[in-house]
């Protein structure tokens, strides 16, 4: 059997091998060389098995960035105004000014420039349920990149983005160098959600590592406390969303572009729903556009079953909830089509709709 400093130096050997297969920078491999001859050293102490994981789970974060692995962009704007459509019925300013903005990067792109380094970061400001996250998707889809969330609901602490040191114990990256590595690209979207509502502790602290993030002068050199090497964010696309603008600093909002996203009225949320949330909840139903019919005066009903809503998820929630019981009576062998009309609607909805009916 080989002895324990055998068995040690193999394991130090495959980190080093592991590093070196790797697309890393030059002066970060130095930095990581030093640290495992440092490891190898200490092999005589006790403290290897400690420092040996550390060190291990560093290197798996390291070597798992996209320190030079982008997606090819897709600056079209016709594409980008189908994919906008395909999810999003109306709302024609705020996809003019996609398409505007979309535009400015394309003639930047084809000057040579790095037309993402210093385009404005649009805010999509809106209440719940106006479509904004949906909308950063679509763009993110548009522009044929990878998006990631980064939610900042309740973030308690500057360290959620911006990590903590390794020589805490189970220390670990920050959100964003999290997002890059769900991305698998260094030029993702990265969808700041909900930067409004940000714990009151944290606020400062939080709002103050947004400017570095949002600030091209800086983000071309972000340090996360984690891997302790400065990482290129000027080529990721970030959007930010917010119900309202209050609780943000000014120093964001200078770095930012608003827009805000309107609300719904009824009749636009009746042709959401039969255009778009119906089709897609019987598709993942596995159910087919036949087999479900709704009496057309029935739609006023199910759209605003609570009262006024600015948004759509509660009109999401209602069409799935009716799909789900049709797949239910399906699977117990009622005969199909199943007809959903003035008679019936309350075996329907949801039961906290058929109370206030």
């Amino acid at each position: 059997m080989p002895d324990t400093d055998t068995t040690l130096s193999i394991e130090i050997k495959e980190l080093e091998n592991k590093v070196a297969s790797a697309v890393l920078p030059p002066e970060l491999i130095t930095n990581v060389d030093a640290m495992l001859g440092r490891l190898a050293r200490s092999i005589k102490f006790g403290s290897y098995s400690e420092e040996y994981e550390r060190m291990r789970h560093y290197i798996d974060w390291i070597t798992s960035l996209p320190w030079n692995k982008r997606s090819s962009d897709q600056l079209d704007i016709v594409k980008a105004k189908e994919i906008l459509d395909r999810y999003h019925y109306g709302l024609e300013d705020i996809k003019e000014r996609i398409m505007e903005y979309i535009s400015v990067l394309k003639l930047k792109s084809d000057q040579g420039q790095n037309a993402f380094a210093k385009a404005p970061i649009l805010l999509l400001v809106g209440l719940v349920g106006t479509g904004k996250t949906t909308f950063a998707k679509s763009l993110a889809e548009s522009l044929h990149r990878q998006f990631v969330r980064i939610p900042f609901g309740g973030m308690g602490s500057a360290r959620d983005l911006r990590g903590q040191s390794r020589l805490h114990l189970e220390a670990e990256p920050g959100h964003v160098i999290k997002a890059l590595r769900k991305a698998g690209t260094k030029n993702p979207v990265i969808l700041l959600d909900e930067i409004d509502r940000i714990s009151t502790n944290a606020l400062e602290s939080v709002m103050g590592v947004l400017v570095e993030l949002l600030d091209p002068e800086q983000n071309s050199a972000y340090l996360d406390h984690y891997i302790d090497f400065p990482i290129d964010l000027s080529e990721v696309l970030f959007i930010g969303t917010a119900n309202n603008t209050g609780n943000i600093a000014t120093a964001v909002m200078d770095r930012m572009e608003p827009i805000s996203m309107p609300s719904y009225t009824d009749q636009q949320k009746i042709i959401i729903g039969q255009r778009f949330i119906l089709p897609r909840a019987l598709e993942d139903a596995g159910l087919t556009a036949g087999e479900m019919n709704i009496e057309e005066q029935l739609w006023p009903q199910i759209t605003r079953p609570l009262g006024y809503d600015a948004g759509i998820r509660t009109l999401q929630r209602t069409i799935v909830g009716m799909v789900r019981k049709v797949a239910k009576l399906k699977v117990s062998g009622m005969a199909l089509p199943i007809g959903i009309n003035r008679d019936n609607i309350k075996d329907f909805l949801p039961t906290y709709e058929t109370e206030l009916i």
